[in-house]
């Protein structure tokens, strides 16, 4: 790639280029491994050292590697690639690189930035806190291992009891997958269920409630009534295919302001394929209607 079609990069340095560095690295004789490049904008993600050692050297093209992501995602990639190998980035930078990834996904859980910033998880916490103001506010948080989890996991835990009370057969890990909790927080659920106490832990229900809603009236929730009457009949809790029916009727169960909110933390770059798949879900439930509807029909005829 020819170095003058190359722009500087939006690098997480305090200070862009250092010169002896590059001395060093032009004076090595070494050849260098390619550079990382974001192609839609040119500009490089790892690599500004190697390629000024290059312009040093005289030489007029430079071997690349093109990442396609968008321009959040491959500052996280600059920040992740310059922690791991090359020149190390101070503590203050990583710092400043941290408060910058939590603005553009402040989904992502602290060790989640940890990881590729290259600071310990406690770290990242005091500097969400103390950034507070700067950040989108979410709801929920994406793990390192992808899963996303509520902050406050009642919510979570109250479809977990809905699931185990239409089918108490779930096991915790198909239960802790449909209920977006962890396998521990499922076997709480389980255990709390069979003591007869409440899913969700006391210091978890005083939650502050907001201002346009009377304290003492529930969130509503369409269709909720209806649903205890099916998860209490024995024809459809006997038999596999209804309390596969209830499963699915309980985790969809959601109140127009949890809609809102998982609208709302939706990370931009996987709009297209949740539309799609909700889209998609509708049709399916549409069609379940229909088939329901036909018998009906033919018994007025």
């Amino acid at each position: 790639m020819p170095v003058v079609t190359l722009l500087p990069s939006d690098s997480p340095r305090a200070r862009r280029l250092d010169e002896s560095h590059v001395r060093k690295l032009a004076e090595s004789g070494q050849d260098f491994e390619p550079i990382v490049v974001h192609r839609p904008t040119m500009r490089v993600i790892d690599g500004t050292h190697r390629l000024a050692a290059t312009r040093l050297r005289g030489h007029r093209e430079i071997a690349v590697r093109f990442f396609d992501g968008d321009e959040a995602d491959a500052y996280v990639l600059s920040v992740q690639l310059n922690v791991s190998h090359g020149l190390p980035l101070t503590r203050a930078e990583r710092r400043q690189a941290a408060i910058r990834i939590l603005g553009f996904h402040p989904h992502w859980s602290d060790r989640a930035i940890a990881e590729r910033t290259g600071l310990s998880g406690k770290t990242v916490g005091k500097l969400r806190g103390s950034a507070s103001a700067e950040i989108p506010h979410s709801h929920t948080r994406v793990g390192r291992d992808g899963t996303v989890r509520p902050l406050n996991n009642a919510e979570g835990r109250r479809i977990a009891a809905a699931l185990l009370t239409a089918a108490p057969e779930t096991s915790l890990r198909e239960l802790a997958r449909r209920s977006g909790l962890s396998t521990a927080t499922a076997r709480d659920v389980r255990d709390r269920l069979r003591r007869g106490q409440d899913p969700v832990p006391e210091r978890q229900r005083q939650v502050v409630r907001p201002a346009s809603r009377r304290p003492d009236t529930p969130p509503r929730v369409p269709g909720r009534p209806a649903l205890r009457k099916l998860a209490q009949d024995p024809s459809l809790t006997a038999t596999e295919p209804g309390r596969l029916l209830l499963r699915a009727l309980f985790t969809t169960e959601l109140t127009p302001d949890q809609w809102q909110r998982i609208v709302a933390a939706l990370p931009e770059h996987r709009v297209p394929l949740v539309r799609t798949l909700a889209a998609r879900r509708a049709a399916e439930w549409n069609a379940l209607a229909d088939a329901l509807a036909r018998p009906a029909k033919n018994a007025a005829a």
